[in-house]
């Protein structure tokens, strides 16, 4: 598997690597996608925000390091997102998601499934963003 290039960003990353055994991203030629991230501390991965809104708003943060650290840009070069919603409320949902999606990415629009769930990992995770970015090689990495 030399040609799969695993990572994972300082703090919980490393953390969730050595604990759970799963890195946050895998850059594979010139894609990189992302393990699911969620609206946790990246530093510590303990602490979740209290609204759903804000657990979004930091999931997206997580994206970026993710990205960032795997030898991306960042949401820039995302073409796929999806999103998984404890309890899919779309009043709570929807207004934050399409914020952040042209707050982070406000010269395309990706592809983006939201999907409702039961359930995440941690009983506080009401939110979970898993990407695909693009990231071409020797063209200044646009």
């Amino acid at each position: 598997m030399s040609h799969l290039t695993f990572s994972a960003y300082p703090g919980y990353g490393e953390k969730a690597k050595k604990d759970y055994s799963y890195s946050q991203a895998v850059k594979i030629g010139d894609l990189i996608h992302c393990s699911g991230q969620g609206g946790w501390d990246a530093e510590t991965g303990s602490k979740f925000a209290d609204t759903v809104a804000a657990q979004i708003e930091q999931a997206f943060k997580n994206v970026e390091l993710a990205l960032q650290n795997a030898g991306g840009k960042g949401w820039e070069q995302v073409y796929r997102i999806a999103s998984y919603h404890v309890g899919f409320d779309a009043e709570e949902v929807l207004g934050p998601m399409i914020g952040a999606l042209k707050q982070y990415m406000p010269n395309h629009q990706p592809i983006w499934t939201a999907i409702g769930v039961e359930k995440l990992a941690f009983p506080e995770m009401k939110v979970e963003i898993e990407v695909s970015a693009h990231v071409p090689s020797g063209n200044g990495n646009s």
